[in-house]
């Protein structure tokens, strides 16, 4: 009970990480992102450097941490709700405020069927 009001609980809200959407899991999608960051990496320059990003993610309760290497990639929303004020969905792109907490707005959604113009390899573009 919070305040005395007991929370309505939906599965859906039990079951986040399973929600499809565009035919695709939230896992399918977010491993779609690292694909794509690849991808944009091995695009750029020329293809000079032959190199494999270091890509891992870390879940959360609200979000999943795209790290790169040493450095903070972005975040992927894994519930609907609010964040900082603004609304967010399942699949959101956010860029990084820092190390481990997500900017205000969200830059896209893995879902999408354009997704790869919201972002480069370097992180989550700016609005």
């Amino acid at each position: 009970m919070i305040n005395g009001i007991k929370p309505n609980i939906k599965s859906s809200t039990l079951n986040e990480v399973d929600k499809s959407k565009l035919g695709i899991t939230y896992n399918e999608g977010v491993d779609r992102l690292l694909e794509a960051i690849q991808d944009d990496y091995d695009n750029w320059g020329g293809n000079r450097m032959n190199k494999t990003l270091d890509l891992k993610i870390k879940t959360g309760r609200k979000f999943t941490r795209i790290i790169e290497g040493n450095r903070g990639w972005g975040f992927v929303s894994r519930v609907d709700g609010v964040h900082k004020g603004a609304p967010i969905k399942v699949g959101d792109i956010m860029k990084a405020a820092g190390w481990s907490a997500p900017a205000k707005h969200s830059r896209g959604s893995i879902f999408d069927k354009e997704f790869h113009k919201s972002f480069s390899w370097t992180g989550p573009n700016y609005l």
